[in-house]
């Protein structure tokens, strides 16, 4: 019997260290803690007041940045306000002295708030009336900065000071997001100055999030491995779907069930301003150890995932509320 009481009296003991050890688990998931991106509430937007130019047309046009609330007014080159790390796709351009705007982000109303839409269309140029260019413009929200005024259609990737410095390790994204995909199985490039063709394949929205390690020559050459990735692509429509979450995939996964190949290292050519000023090339070169620490963060959001003037009309992509998790 007393065999017995000793036996019971362990098994209590056992069961409330489980219980405890369980408890203390769950503890620390709930110890998880979500920080927003300054600004990735979507709910704070300055507004540019642009007039192009008679020989276009004349409109004024608004374009729209991730900022404190405020309105511009002019054909002033816009740079980040606030300590806003947002910039996108709306743009002042000034060729030959003509003033053109371009807009592919809307803040829309949500919740009370707003979200950013992104979407893809035709922008075109009317000379007298006539059209004289028009090409695909996806709408691209990002951590970087964008170069104004924007003097032509050559390698638009180097008006883009891509990232920002950024030396965690965060365990996923989150954010809400809905997406609109336009029903044509192929896109479309349109860059204004040759003719349009198709380019195979349905149009995605499409999420990157890059960690880099990143470190600059004697030259002022720009070279970074890869920390840790994340890229999600959309081919369906969704309604909102509310915090999601997206795990940060870390160091060499080439090998990993989760590897595409568009997540390869140097999947496409980004730029960042060097010690001297000039925005140059960032050659990543390689995956990282497990060990290593990131210098910058890459994060960008668009309508379209095949590059500058390839997409199709009618894509769209919402996004709110993003965050990283802890």
């Amino acid at each position: 019997m007393i065999m017995v009481k000793q036996e019971k009296h362990l098994f209590i003991k056992l069961f409330i260290l489980w219980a405890v050890l369980l408890s203390c688990q769950l503890q620390v998931v709930n110890c998880q803690t979500v920080e927003p991106i300054p600004f990735g509430d979507m709910d704070q937007w300055v507004v540019r007041e642009i007039k192009e130019s008679g020989v276009i047309g004349g409109k004024t046009k608004l374009l729209y940045e991730l900022g404190p609330i405020d309105t511009i007014r002019g054909a002033e080159a816009y740079s980040n306000r606030g300590g806003s790390p947002w910039a996108n796709s709306n743009v002042l351009a000034k060729v030959g002295g003509v003033v053109k705007t371009n807009t592919s982000v809307f803040p829309e109303e949500r919740n009370g708030g707003y979200c950013a839409r992104m979407e893809t269309r035709y922008e075109s140029v009317k000379v007298l009336g006539l059209v004289d260019i028009e090409v695909i413009a996806a709408g691209s929200v990002y951590l970087g900065e964008m170069f104004e005024p924007i003097k032509g259609t050559k390698n638009p990737m180097a008006m883009l000071n891509c990232g920002i410095p950024f030396t965690r390790k965060p365990l996923a994204l989150k954010l809400d997001y809905k997406v609109k995909v336009a029903p044509e199985p192929n896109r479309i490039r349109s860059t204004g100055f040759s003719r349009k063709s198709a380019v195979e394949g349905k149009d995605e929205a499409i999420i990157i999030l890059i960690l880099q390690k990143r470190w600059e020559d004697k030259e002022g050459n720009i070279y970074a491995k890869r920390v840790g990735t994340i890229v999600e692509r959309f081919n369906k429509d969704t309604g909102w779907v509310n915090g999601a979450e997206y795990p940060v995939l870390y160091g060499d996964i080439s090998d990993s069930p989760e590897f595409k190949p568009y997540m390869k290292i140097q999947d496409e050519e980004r730029y960042a301003l060097n010690s001297k000023g000039k925005n140059v090339p960032i050659q990543e070169i390689g995956w990282a150890e497990d060990s290593d620490e990131p210098t910058h963060m890459i994060l960008h959001f668009a309508s379209s995932h095949g590059g500058a003037y390839i997409g199709s009309p009618g894509n769209t992509f919402w996004i709110d509320n993003v965050g990283l998790v802890f």
